[in-house]
């Protein structure tokens, strides 16, 4: 009864799962432990458990969100919906063996345009610490399992996907 509350409120909600911590939950979505524990005041902090609800403040709500994202690890693919319908796809690079990318249920939680280096021109960050999607400055690495675990695009694909989707996106990855 909670999360649908919760739901209803278009505020973000995080199931707990198997193994995590509060103090990661916190570093996964990029928000003070301290801002957590203050939309949650009737959780007791020290004992979270796997199925718990947490709100996560500042994030709106996924299913308030009409785009959706699908990325296929083995296709080497992202799949971009709206309501359901594809809109676009995108050849995309993945992680290599040592460094796979995470599979789940994720949401873009910012975006960074720029960020330099190996990441391209622009860096969009999913609710898994130290995971993006983000352009590249080796093209020729789309298609290819060689990233540290993110997903890479061609930038101007990235770029082109940064402007239609918003903060909150949901971003499913699956083998």
């Amino acid at each position: 009864m909670r999360k649908k509350l919760l739901e209803e409120a278009f505020i973000l909600v995080h199931i707990v799962k198997a193994g995590e911590t509060l103090n990661q939950i916190s570093k996964d979505y990029r928000t003070p432990l301290s801002e957590i524990i203050k939309a949650n005041p009737l959780i007791n902090p020290n004992v979270i458990y796997p199925g718990l609800s947490i709100v996560i403040p500042g994030l709106p709500t996924p299913n308030t969100i009409p785009f959706q994202i699908d990325v296929s690890i083995k296709k080497r693919q992202l799949r971009l919906l709206k309501n359901g319908v594809l809109q676009k796809q995108y050849p995309i690079a993945v992680g290599k063996i040592l460094n796979n990318t995470p599979v789940g249920n994720f949401i873009i939680i910012n975006k960074a345009p720029n960020p330099g280096g190996p990441f391209g021109t622009m860096w969009m960050s999913l609710s898994k610490e130290s995971y993006g999607i983000h352009g590249t400055n080796n093209p020729s690495s789309i298609g290819k399992a060689v990233s540290k675990g993110c997903i890479r695009m061609y930038n101007k694909d990235v770029e082109e996907l940064a402007r239609i989707i918003p903060i909150g996106t949901q971003v499913l990855i699956h083998p």
